[in-house]
């Protein structure tokens, strides 16, 4: 018998933030190129605006992969742990767990090798105020941080393209 996987689907805002210099080496080289420190500390958010998991409604919350990796990401053993916002129930956090883990398929189950240890989930405060181009990130005691939309010259917003291995 095959296996069998839920249906998902997320609309929302990424954010990413980590101890490397801007922009990180591993966003823009698909983790080809070694971190800026000799590890990276990352903090993927994703604000979910609309979502479903399996017809389980998941919209508004937030959910923040936290992770620890080597300074070469595709070296593997990487710690991972998961907040989710306050607000969350239990089986809105069960399901965005599997989605984040990997289990359901989709980007993140192209890091779900990558993983060595998963520390858990934590249910914490979610914060993102805005100002103009610029983001002020608190998660709980956890994760404090700030940071800008990129603008090209003639103002436009700077997007990245062919990235096909970073989530």
């Amino acid at each position: 018998e095959g296996e069998t996987t839920m249906a998902w689907n997320l609309e929302g805002t990424f954010y990413e933030n980590c101890s490397c210099d801007a922009i990180c080496p591993c966003t823009w080289s698909n983790m080809a190129r070694v971190a800026t420190n000799d590890d990276c500390r990352v903090a993927l958010l994703f604000d979910i605006d609309q979502g479903s998991v399996d017809g389980l409604d998941v919209s508004g919350n937030t959910c923040v992969m936290i992770a620890q990796t080597p300074a070469l990401m595709p070296e593997g053993n990487w710690k991972v742990g998961l907040i989710v916002n306050e607000a969350a129930s239990d089986e809105q956090i069960d399901a965005l767990t599997q989605v984040f883990s990997g289990a359901l398929g989709g980007p993140p189950a192209g890091l779900a090798p990558l993983i060595g240890e998963f520390l858990g989930v934590e249910k914490r405060p979610v914060t993102i105020e805005a100002d103009g181009d610029r983001r002020h990130v608190v998660i709980g005691d956890a994760v404090d941080y700030q940071l800008t939309k990129q603008r090209s010259p003639e103002g436009d917003q700077v997007q990245l393209t062919n990235i096909t291995i970073h989530p």
